[in-house]
């Protein structure tokens, strides 16, 4: 049985500290829920004025693949729990301060350097615990890929074994593809450019996120639990429209819950998991997992009791959560259109005047052509309504440029 938790006064000798290591939009949102139960939060990035820088207690802004300076900053923060909420982060170090009994990293540091690398995470998944994935290879240079292409076959899909976001992602219908697939997974890359992952295309009907949680429940033992299957559509690997519940077979739902909880179970700790799988009737493959708050799951903040942020806040903290659904909903993305900084927004207004709708933006300091700045939230009685609205209000939200 675990201890029940005991939280302090923020910027107090009382205070319960947690330093987020990454402060983009889910990070602000987890910053968020913190505060709410009298945390106090240290935000860590590597831009100035991140959403999460602006609405952290503290801020600071280092290169957090440079072990010695995040280890450095640790020791000067002294927070009770450290949480990564991006990859590239200097896992190894984590790893080593996790060891020493000097951090207590979220999940646990073995999760955030399996899960930072395609390679940790596919193997384990594969060959440790036994799941359904697509076929796999790596590759460590262009003759290597071309090599995996040709025993994989085509299609394929190629993509850095460290990046997130479906940066640096391709998909190959031809040995024609293969050059341009390496030449934009190194540029793609965060970390170790120079390795893939090929993977083996599977004709799925759909691809869905999994939230899955690890939380204490009422005993004090930790359990897991489950949101509604959120459902996606990526462009260029990357996610701009989700939806909750995603309509699945009773079959299905039963496999994505297995095989999310061996998973997750093999990473350990406490907090919310992004599990992604693919699904064709009732079969399901496993695809990858975050150990942390998942961009699809922003949908949450609008169709569930608690959104996959408080979630994670509150089981972090050794809390007991509620995954209950509460209405339908979808979330549409809301790029940035300009690039340039300190952009602004016409049309909210509009898009506020549609029903069920609601509208975050997340404040960053720059915005380029293809990058998120906010996101369009719908309810609905039905999911096909919630999509609708969520585009619908999305598409009244203009970027313009900002004051001189």
């Amino acid at each position: 049985m675990t201890t029940a938790p005991i939280l302090g006064t923020p910027l107090s000798p009382s205070a319960t500290k947690v330093m987020l290591l990454g402060s983009g939009e889910l990070g602000k949102e987890v910053i968020i829920s913190l505060q709410r139960l009298g945390i106090e939060v240290i935000a860590v990035d590597r831009y100035a004025n991140a959403p999460g820088h602006q609405v952290a207690h503290r801020a600071h802004v280092i290169d957090m693949t440079d072990g010695e300076a995040l280890a450095a900053l640790i020791e000067r923060e002294q927070p009770d729990l450290v949480v990564p909420e991006i990859e590239a982060i200097a896992t190894d170090k984590l790893a080593e301060l996790e060891a020493a009994g000097k951090i207590t990293c979220i999940p646990t540091a073995r999760a955030a350097q399996l899960t930072m690398n395609r390679e940790g995470i596919r193997r384990l998944a594969a060959e440790e615990l036994g799941l359904a994935t697509s076929p796999y290879r790596f590759a460590s240079s262009l003759e290597e890929l071309k090599q995996a292409c040709a025993e994989i076959g085509f299609p394929n899909v190629v993509k850095p074994v460290m990046s997130s976001s479906g940066k640096g992602q391709s998909k190959l219908d031809s040995p024609d593809d293969v050059e341009n697939a390496w030449d934009y997974a190194a540029s793609g890359a965060r970390a170790n450019a120079g390795r893939v992952i090929v993977e083996g295309f599977i004709d799925f009907d759909y691809e869905i996120t999994l939230l899955t949680v690890r939380a204490t429940n009422g005993d004090g033992e930790i359990a897991t639990g489950f949101c509604e299957p959120i459902g996606h559509k990526q462009v260029h690997g990357d996610y701009v429209e989700s939806w909750q519940p995603q309509a699945m077979s009773p079959r299905a739902l039963e496999s994505a819950r297995e095989i999310a909880s061996k998973v997750t179970a093999s990473l350990g700790g406490r907090g919310v998991f992004g599990v992604e799988l693919f699904v064709k009737g009732d079969m399901v493959w496993f695809s990858e997992v975050s150990p942390r708050p998942h961009d699809t799951g922003m949908v949450t903040m609008a169709t569930q009791v608690q959104s996959e942020f408080e979630l994670h806040a509150k089981a972090i903290l050794g809390l007991p959560v509620n995954p209950e659904l509460r209405s339908p909903g979808a979330s549409a993305v809301i790029y940035g259109q300009l690039e340039q900084g300190g952009i602004a927004f016409e049309g909210v207004l509009d898009a506020l005047r549609v029903p069920g709708s609601d509208i975050r933006l997340f404040g960053k300091p720059e915005s380029f052509a293809r990058r998120r700045m906010g996101v369009a939230l719908a309810t609905a009685p039905d999911v096909d309504t919630a999509r609708q609205r969520a585009l619908e209000a999305a598409g009244k939200v203009k970027p313009v440029p900002g004051k001189a």
